[in-house]
C-alpha cells in the first residue's frame, strides 16, 4: 500500500492534527509525561553513544512511546527536513537552513582495521597504484565514513578486489576478527576490541579524517515535554558509556 497524491498533500496537516492531539494529552495534569517522540539516528550512534541517553530518558518517562528510526545519516537528513522525524541524531551530512536547530555532540577519528592474523603484505595502505587481494568488509555503501574512505582509495589508486556486506557493525567486526578481511569504522566503535588485541589498526594515510555528529530539531516544531526531556538529557548523557 501507499498514499496517493491527494493522501500526500494532506500529510502535513494531518501531523499538525497528531501533534496538537499530543499536546492536549501532555497538559492533561497529574499523570507524567505521555504522548510519543521519533529520534532517527545511524546504528554506529544508537549501539555506541546513545545508550545512556535512552536509559535516562525511560526511566524519567516510562509513558511516552519512544520510536527509533535506525537508518542511514543521508535518509536522516531528509526525513528531518520533510518533517517526518522529531529530533535527528546524525553525521554531519549538510547544512541546515536557518529553521533548524542544530547542535554538535562530537567529532571522531576513523580506524581502519583487520585481524591480528592478517597477512602483512595485504596491509600497506599507504603505498599508492596497488590491487589488494583482501576484502574490504561493510554494512552500508553509502555511509559517511565508507565515502571517505573510497575517496581515500580513489585518490591512492588503491583497488580492492572484493567487497563483502553484513548486517550490522558487531557482524563487521567478527568478520573481521575471522580474518575475512578489513573495515574501515569510527574508532570508538572497536576500542575495546583494540585494547584486547582481538583487532589491529591499519595505517593509513586518514589520519585527520573525522566525522561529526550532530542533532537537529525544527524551530518551526512544537516541542512537547518528552521533546524538551529528550533534548535536555541528550548533552547530559550522550558521553557517559
Amino acid at each position: 500500500m501507499e498514499l496517493t497524491h491527494a493522501g500526500r498533500e494532506l500529510m502535513p496537516a494531518i501531523d499538525r492534527v497528531i501533534a496538537s492531539a499530543e499536546e492536549l494529552l501532555s497538559c492533561s495534569g497529574g499523570r507524567g509525561l505521555r504522548g510519543s517522540l521519533t529520534v532517527a539516528l545511524p546504528e554506529s550512534l544508537i549501539t555506541y553513544k546513545m545508550q545512556p541517553v535512552l536509559k535516562a530518558f525511560k526511566e524519567n518517562a516510562p509513558e511516552v512511546r519512544l520510536s527509533l528510526q535506525v537508518m542511514n545519516c543521508y535518509a536522516i537528513y531528509e526525513r528531518i527536513l520533510n518533517g517526518e522525524t522529531d529530533i535527528a541524531i546524525h553525521y554531519d551530512v549538510g547544512k541546515y537552513p536557518p529553521s533548524f536547530v542544530a547542535g554538535e555532540l562530537g567529532s571522531y577519528p576513523l580506524a581502519l582495521v583487520a585481524s591480528p592474523e592478517a597477512d602483512e603484505a595485504e596491509l600497506d595502505f599507504i603505498t599508492p597504484n596497488q590491487k589488494k587481494r583482501i576484502c574490504h568488509i561493510q554494512n552500508d555503501p553509502n555511509a559517511l565514513y565508507l565515502k571517505l574512505f573510497h575517496q581515500y582509495l580513489r585518490k591512492k589508486n588503491i583497488v580492492l578486489e572484493a567487497e563483502l556486506e553484513v548486517w550490522s557493525i558487531e557482524a563487521i567486526k567478527r568478520s573481521v576478527m575471522s580474518n575475512l578481511g578489513v573495515a574501515i569504522l569510527p574508532r570508538f566503535t572497536v576500542e575495546n576490541e583494540l585494547s584486547l588485541g582481538l583487532l589491529r589498526e591499519v595505517s593509513t594515510g586518514m589520519a585527520e579524517s573525522r566525522i561529526t555528529a550532530l542533532f537537529a530539531y525544527s524551530r518551526g516544531k512544537w516541542r512537547s515535554s518528552a521533546m524538551e526531556l529528550f533534548l535536555r538529557l541528550l548533552p547530559e548523557f550522550y558521553e557517559k558509556w
